[in-house]
Parts: C-alpha cells; sequence; structure tokens
C-alpha cells in the first residue's frame, strides 16, 4: 500500500487509525457481497455514527465532532478507498445536514442535530429534478403556503439514499420568481412522500438511487429552514463542501484501485520477471501515484482554504474536476494492469471503474465545473498577486 498524508495532531492521527480499522474490519468484507446484491448497508451508517464520522465537520455541542474539513475529507478518502458506496453516502449525509447547520434556529438544531450527526437519522438530499439537473433554478417542485404548513407537490430524481433515508432535505419553489426557492426538512414517514423503483446503475449499486415523489405532503412551517426564499443560496452553499466530499471519495477510489494494481504487480511475473520491473508498465503506476497524489494535494488545499474561512468555491471546483478524472484514469489503468483479471468480478479493480465514471457526473457534472471555474477566472483580477489566497 503506498504512503497516504496524515495530519500530526496527535487526535486526528488516532481518528484515521479507527476509521483505517473500522474500513478494514467492518467495510471491506462486505463491500463486493453488498454491491453484487444491491443491498443498502443502513447498519453501517449507524456503526459509523456511534463512532463519530457522520459528524466529524460540524459543532460538537450538536453531537458533532468539531474536526477541520482537512481532517474529515481524509476519513472520507479512507472509507472511499474500500467502499465508495459507503464514501459516498457519508457525503450525502453531511450535506443533507449542512442547511440545518449554516440556516437553522438554535431550536431547530437542537431538536434534529444531534440524531443526525450520531447516526441515528440518515439523511437524503433532493436538488435535482428530471428536467433541472445543472441548472436547479428551473426546477418545478412547488411549495404552497397554507396556514401553519406547506404543502409540497412534485419530483426529485436522483437521490441518494431514496427510500432508505429517515428525512430528506428538500428544495421546492415557494414563489414563481426564478430564485423563489425555499429548503425543507422533511421527515421519511410523512404521507404522500414516496420513493418510485430505484435506478440501476452501472457502479454504486450498493447505494440506493431514486426519484422521490412528493404528492400533497404537508408539513409544519417549523420545517422550513431559513426565510423563503433562501434555499437556492443554502443549495449552492453546500454543493462547495459536497464536491469536497465527492473528490475525497474519488481520491480513495482512485487509491484503492492503485494499491490493487501495485500489489499485482508486485506478485505477477512474465518473461521471467515481475511486471513491475518491465519500464513500460512500471511508468503506467509512477502516473498512477502521481495522479493520486495530486489529486489529494488539491482538495486538501481547497479544505484548509474552507477551513480558514476564505473563499474556496473555484478551488473545491478545481479539486472535484482534477480528483475525479484522475479517478477516472486511474481506476481504468488498474483494470489494465491486471489484464484479463482486471476484467472479471474476481478482483474489484472493475467494480472500482464503474463506480469512478459517476463522480464526473454528480455534485455538478465536470463540465459545469469547468464553466464554473472559468467564470471565477474571467471575475477576477489575474495580475492582482495580492488578490491570491494565503494560508500560511
Amino acid at each position: 500500500m503506498t504512503a497516504r498524508r496524515t495530519l500530526p495532531t496527535e487526535e486526528s492521527a488516532d481518528l484515521l487509525r479507527l476509521v483505517r480499522d473500522i474500513a478494514a474490519r467492518e467495510l471491506q468484507p462486505r463491500a463486493a457481497e453488498a454491491e453484487a446484491t444491491n443491498a443498502f448497508p443502513r447498519d453501517v451508517f449507524r456503526l459509523l455514527g456511534r463512532a463519530g464520522v457522520l459528524g466529524l465537520p460540524y459543532a460538537e455541542e450538536y453531537g458533532g465532532g468539531g474536526q477541520p474539513y482537512e481532517v474529515y475529507l481524509q476519513v472520507l478518502e479512507e472509507i472511499g478507498s474500500v467502499w465508495a458506496s459507503v464514501g459516498v453516502g457519508v457525503s450525502v449525509h453531511a450535506l443533507s445536514c449542512f442547511g440545518l447547520v449554516t440556516s437553522g434556529t438554535d431550536e431547530q438544531k437542537k431538536r434534529w442535530l444531534p440524531d443526525m450527526l450520531g447516526g441515528e437519522l440518515l439523511g437524503a438530499y433532493c436538488l435535482s429534478e428530471p428536467h433541472a439537473g445543472s441548472d436547479p433554478a428551473a426546477m418545478r417542485t412547488t411549495a404552497r403556503r397554507d396556514g401553519d404548513e406547506y404543502v409540497l407537490n412534485g419530483a426529485k430524481a436522483w437521490t441518494t439514499h431514496g427510500g432508505d433515508a429517515d428525512f430528506y432535505k428538500v428544495m421546492a419553489r415557494t414563489s414563481d420568481d426564478r430564485n423563489g426557492i425555499s429548503c425543507f426538512l422533511i421527515p421519511a414517514d410523512t404521507p404522500g412522500l414516496t420513493a418510485d423503483n430505484p435506478e440501476k446503475k452501472m457502479g454504486l449499486t450498493g447505494s440506493t438511487t431514486a426519484t422521490m415523489l412528493l404528492d400533497n405532503v404537508r408539513i409544519p412551517v417549523e420545517r422550513r429552514l431559513g426565510e423563503e426564499g433562501d434555499g437556492l443560496r443554502i443549495a449552492l452553499a453546500g454543493l462547495d463542501s459536497g464536491r469536497l466530499g465527492i473528490a475525497a471519495v474519488a481520491t480513495g477510489l482512485a487509491q484503492g484501485a492503485l494499491d490493487h494494481a501495485l500489489a499485482y504487480a508486485q506478485q505477477r511475473e512474465t518473461f521471467g520477471e515481475r511486471i513491475i520491473d518491465h519500464q513500460g508498465l512500471a511508468f503506467v503506476l509512477a502516473d498512477m501515484e502521481a495522479a493520486v497524489q495530486s489529486a489529494r494535494a488539491t482538495l486538501l488545499h481547497a479544505a484548509r482554504l474552507k477551513d480558514l474561512g476564505l473563499p474556496f468555491s473555484r478551488e473545491a471546483s478545481i479539486a472535484k474536476l482534477v480528483a475525479t478524472d484522475n479517478a477516472m484514469k486511474v481506476t481504468t489503468d488498474a483494470v489494465q494492469i491486471l489484464g484479463g483479471y482486471g476484467y472479471t468480478k474476481d478482483f474489484p479493480v472493475e467494480r472500482y471503474m464503474r463506480e469512478a465514471k459517476v463522480m464526473q457526473i454528480f455534485e455538478g457534472t465536470n463540465q459545469i465545473q469547468r464553466l464554473v471555474i472559468s467564470r471565477d477566472l474571467d471575475r477576477s483580477n489575474v495580475g492582482d498577486v495580492s488578490a491570491r489566497p494565503n494560508i500560511s
């Protein structure tokens, strides 16, 4: 196994050792079978919640871990290196808590956050719609005020944990204005809220993805987060952090594929030599290592900006773009290194390759990331050195 970077503090080092141990003992032995049978590992999320993993980047006063994002992302990477579905699930759960943490009232936080961050309540995030993926402002799901309640109608596509979550963070239109969108926390057992048939995906099959249907779903006004019209702001702010989560899982996935490819190359012999001793293949492994380390450095740089309270939106998009494109390349190369064996389900690298593909798509496609980056560049003064972030 190639070396991973860890933080110098004793607390963070202990945390990463704990997560690696959980990943090796509890996650890795179950991953292949769960992915093959489309089995959603709800108990794993309870385990991670009780270990303090689900609430790591949030405040301790509400049951969180109070950890810097830099630490949290390394934890996600460790999980993603053995079971990407769970890594993505942890990232999505954190995103589903984001609106409550940043825009909820003290009363709302005290009431709901402890169980959410402790793993008793697993979350889902409902933003995309069948016709409004990369353009969330075009959503059609509505929330009509009716006295002390809202009545929601519509459909939310591509919902991770759809049908398996305990609560849903839902964005819905409360006015005809393009940005007239509000944010709601809806319990899973609310009448009128149902999950359509799960999507049949090429990868991440241990993670349920479904369209959530809202048919006259009534919820009290106290379930709205922030003011009316704050929803799009809450959604877009959360996506920056969510993109870092996916970048971390993608980096972990690439690391896992590299670990398997390296082990195989050190053992497999052709023409009387280990295949790693053939320069052509050794250079492929070197490029894979460079790609993994480049992705890791990029996402941790963005995390440090976030931890310092500095703007990090552009860097989050860069990290998501670099890490997921690199993961696709690294996992494909891992399959190539294993040759025919890599193409079979007897080895995990074919699954890793299938799982890497969707990471270039969700949390904003990589084409959208390029759009975000280029627009931000256009707004900036490239020649102004003082405008560059200083994290020293």
